[in-house]
Formats: structure tokens, C-alpha cells, sequence
């Protein structure tokens, strides 16, 4: 038996990185797996393959998170393939960098609309079916910059910031109704976007981390599966930091 046995969940941004690692876990705990992500499917043929492997059923639709229209239309796929959505996984996100006297509207703009507004858009698509049936579990995938904030990323801080702002407001707004909604703060993981990263910046982080070393995305996952299990039932507007020492409350 699987601690997510039977549930469906949806998750964003599953094609690559921390996206995939909890989609793959997930997977393993019984969980069927609504993979979301504006790459093609053919981009997705890898964590599709690897969820299908648990003997779970897989869905792969394609979504802007950060348009209405886009997401709507996510959220009638999801639920007419599976009759109803259990957990949702807010991880889809983007990352540049910039110093805010030279950062471009647009800039700010593309990053806070798919970090925030999409964690928004999507739970706004989803929640409702969750507290008709007064069950239900939303994790918003926040960072660790979110809560102390970092150099040329003030877009990317802001938007993370929102969303724990996002997940402790709507944690008050619907706990008593069956949904729980709770966020992870990870820090430097290795993944494609970190890859990305030049290497003064990467030997200055790690000067920075008590524990020496970049995460992994495999030091995320149960974090995930915690929140989304019958193990995380007394979890309300928390926001977990599995983030090496980076920030420490």
C-alpha cells in the first residue's frame, strides 16, 4: 500500500527538475499523476514513462500557467480524465536574473505571472471541486529567496514571497473545509536551472551553506509526499525548508 494510493494529483512544471522528482515520487506512492508543463509532450516523454512504470496512470497537458484560458482548459482535462483532483502541485516556475535599476517591465511581469499568478490561476481552477468533496491538498513550491531575498532576483523573491503570503492566507481561508494548503521553501537545488549558473556564483552559494553542498531533488520529494500523505494531516500555511541551512527559522 502507498501512502498516496488511489489519489490524483496534478503537478506543474513536472517535465524536469523538482517538477519531476515529485511526480516520480508521487507515482511511487500510488498516486496517479496529471503532468503539466508548457514544454511539448514529446519533452515530457521521460516522466511520463517514468510514472507509467509505477502502474499509475499519466496525463500530460500542455499549459501556460500564467494564462486563464490555458489553465481552465488544464483543469476540465484533468478532472474529465479522472473524474476529480486530489492533490495539486504548484511547481511551475521561472528564473532570471537582473539588478531592478535595469530590469525590463517585461521581465518583471513573465516572471511574477508564472510564478504567482499561475499558483494562483491554478488553484483558483482546482480548489473548488475540493471543497465541494471537503478533501484536498495544495503545495505551493516557494524558495527560500522568497523568505530572505537574494542579489538581481528581486522579481523572483517577490514572486516566491507571494506565494508563501498566497499559501498562508488561503491556509486560513479553507483548512476548516477539508483543503490543506501548505508550502516548500527549497534552497539551491541541483537541477537545469541551477546547471544555468555561473561558476563564481555557484563557489559563493556554497561558501554560504552550512552544509557544503548543493540539494538534490530526491532531498524534496518526501517533503512532498509528507504534505500530500496522511502523514501531513496537521500541516496548516506551513512553508518547510529543506534548504541545507540556507535559512534557518
Amino acid at each position: 500500500m502507498g501512502k498516496l494510493d488511489g489519489r490524483i494529483a496534478v503537478v506543474t512544471g513536472a517535465a524536469s527538475g523538482i517538477g519531476r522528482g515529485i511526480a516520480v515520487a508521487f507515482a511511487r506512492e500510488g498516486a496517479s499523476i496529471v503532468v503539466v508543463d508548457m514544454v511539448e509532450e514529446s519533452e515530457a516523454f521521460d516522466v511520463l514513462s517514468s510514472v507509467r512504470e509505477c502502474g499509475v496512470s499519466a496525463l500530460f497537458v500542455r499549459t501556460d500557467v500564467s494564462d486563464e484560458s490555458s489553465v481552465n482548459s488544464m483543469a476540465e482535462q484533468a478532472t474529465a480524465e479522472f473524474g476529480r483532483v486530489d492533490i495539486l502541485v504548484n511547481n511551475a516556475g521561472i528564473f532570471t536574473e537582473s539588478l531592478l535599476e535595469n530590469m525590463a517591465v517585461d521581465d518583471w511581469d513573465r516572471v511574477v505571472n508564472t510564478n504567482l499568478r499561475g499558483t494562483f490561476l491554478c488553484t483558483r481552477a482546482l480548489i473548488n471541486q475540493m471543497l465541494e468533496r471537503g478533501d484536498g491538498r495544495i503545495i505551493n513550491i516557494a524558495s527560500q529567496l522568497g523568505q530572505i531575498g537574494g542579489g538581481a532576483v528581486s522579481h523572483y523573491s517577490a514572486s516566491k514571497a507571494g506565494i508563501i503570503g498566497l499559501t498562508k492566507s488561503l491556509a486560513r481561508e479553507v483548512s476548516h473545509r477539508g483543503v490543506l494548503v501548505n508550502a516548500i521553501a527549497p534552497g539551491p537545488i541541483e537541477t537545469p536551472l541551477l546547471e544555468r549558473e555561473t561558476e563564481e556564483w555557484r563557489s559563493a552559494k556554497l561558501a554560504e551553506l552550512p552544509i557544503g553542498r548543493f540539494g538534490t531533488v530526491d532531498e524534496v520529494t518526501p517533503t512532498a509526499v509528507l504534505l500530500a500523505s496522511a502523514g501531513g494531516t496537521y500541516y496548516v500555511g506551513q512553508t518547510l525548508g529543506p534548504n541545507g541551512g540556507d535559512v534557518m527559522l
